[in-house]
């Protein structure tokens, strides 16, 4: 990514819209934070600007390379790209300390000497006469001159007086009293930046125009508002959403289920259905339910977002889920969903098990939510013989049973492989015996599947054709 001499990142052309999804890589990606870069990644594409990632990785001790890798995979897999290069928050800590000399050097930061020590004894005397835990630096106004040689943070010089107005693109104007805000540590007394500064240093070189967060950090918006002034930069559009509550309303923790998108991914989620029904928890455009990606793209907008967290909540994913199935490009479904076959450790598939499959997509994908439920519905394409019935398959081919798919094999290979014909066999057969025509399917479906919970038995035996049909019903009727 370029930059200029002053290291700042060139913004889109023509002042074009600029977000940044900017994620801290000690763990997975966060359902959440998939979330907040979808709505990053909708805004910028939607107005033809840039979507940035800035890896915020200053916290050496738990920022790992297997956490970061697995951000990075869970954003593509998500189908969200992003423009130029990954940027390590951590490569530009000597940017960030040069801007906090030159606050110091224009009179809007200063030295502070006051040692932890210092602090923690100001605010125990603060608790003991009932004052506020706010630390007012004995430094902010001393005379240089009386500066020791020894260690010392800079701090911002913080208005004391009049408030510090956001105005919040979803939350409204909000304001904060200058006198809760303390004079924050910008660079600290080993010389390392802090997160706060490094935030509005990176977002401003990046050349950010909006930035859309989770709410958590509405009051830090407040502090780096007061860089951006002390800077003389212009402050970006905040945006800050609601997080995502699990569905008895309490914040979102491991109790309510899968929290990072790699889980979502192995539950078989298709990445347009996730998108689908991550844009619509906290925004919406009118009515509108189930979407394109061309669609979210042109609709969202800040506007949509709603003031009150939203909830997660499965039983409408699998109905999204089972929507963006149904109608799927059945070519890109089924790569999508040997892709998810092969992250889960299946071997692949023959050639005409493929064919199989492929063939069963039509009738397969109107009953399906997610590819775990495929993989249990196409099992039957996705088999080879000797089929090893499951226990309940292997109960429904009793004797009887078995005697009746015997009789039945004549009436099959008689019959014209069309679904009329095959139903007038199978009737037949079944009303011989005095059966309906579910009692005959049942053992059927156990001979064609190797398990009760299947698809109609007369689409399998389409998919299979005759050969196979015929050689799988004599092998469970020859079942001793």
């Amino acid at each position: 990514m370029s930059t200029d001499g002053s290291n700042r990142t060139q913004p889109a052309a023509g002042g074009a819209v600029v977000t940044r999804f900017a994620p801290s890589p000690t763990g997975f990606l966060h359902i959440g934070g998939a979330r907040t870069a979808l709505f990053n990644w909708l805004f910028a594409r939607g107005r033809g600007g840039q979507f940035l990632l800035r890896i915020e990785d200053t916290d050496r001790a738990r920022s790992t390379p297997e956490a970061t890798e697995a951000i990075l995979s869970g954003l593509r897999w998500l189908g969200l790209d992003w423009d130029g290069e990954a940027i390590s928050q951590f490569s530009r800590v000597a940017r960030h300390a040069e801007v906090a000399r030159r606050m110091l050097a224009e009179g809007t930061a200063y030295k502070c000497f006051s040692t932890q020590e210092d602090i923690e004894a100001a605010r125990e005397a603060a608790r003991a006469e009932g004052r506020s835990t706010l630390f007012l630096s004995p430094w902010r106004d001393a005379d240089p001159a009386s500066h020791p040689d020894a260690p010392h943070a800079i701090r911002l010089k913080a208005p004391r007086d009049g408030e510090t107005l956001i105005a919040d693109a979803v939350q409204g104007d909000v304001s904060f009293a200058n006198r809760q805000l303390d004079d924050m540590v910008l660079l600290r007394a080993d010389g390392t930046p802090t997160y706060m500064l490094a935030v509005v240093v990176d977002d401003h070189d990046m050349g950010v125009t909006h930035v859309i967060r989770g709410d958590d950090h509405l009051n830090n918006a407040a502090r780096q508002k007061l860089v951006y002034d002390a800077m003389g930069w212009p402050v970006p559009v905040f945006a800050h959403i609601p997080l995502i509550h699990g569905p008895d309303g309490k914040k979102l923790s491991k109790r309510h289920g899968a929290l990072g998108v790699e889980e979502y991914r192995r539950m078989g989620y298709p990445a347009a259905a996730l998108r689908n029904y991550l844009a619509r928890l906290g925004w919406s455009h009118g009515d509108a339910e189930i979407f394109s990606d061309a669609e979210a793209r042109e609709w969202f907008d800040l506007a949509g977002i709603g003031r009150s967290p939203a909830r997660l909540d499965f039983a409408k994913l699998d109905h999204v889920s089972g929507r963006h199935i149904a109608m799927a490009d059945h070519a890109a479904l089924l790569q999508e969903f040997l892709d998810w076959r092969a992250d889960a450790g299946h071997p692949p598939l023959q050639d005409h098990q493929a064919a199989w499959l492929e063939a069963a997509l039509p009738f397969l994908v109107q009953r399906t939510k997610n590819f775990a439920q495929l993989y249990e519905n196409a099992a039957f394409a996705m088999t080879e013989r000797p089929i090893e019935p499951d226990a309940a398959a292997a109960a429904a081919l009793d004797a009887v049973s078995r005697r009746i798919l015997d009789e039945l094999t004549p009436h099959l290979q008689n019959a014209s492989w069309e679904r009329d014909s095959l139903e007038a066999a199978v009737k037949s057969v079944a009303q011989a015996h005095g059966l309906g025509l579910g009692k005959l399917a049942q053992p059927l479906r156990a001979a064609l599947a190797g398990r009760t919970v299947a698809p109609s038995v007369f689409d399998m035996m389409l998919v299979l054709g005759r050969d196979e049909s015929l050689a799988r019903i004599g092998e469970a009727a020859g079942r001793s």
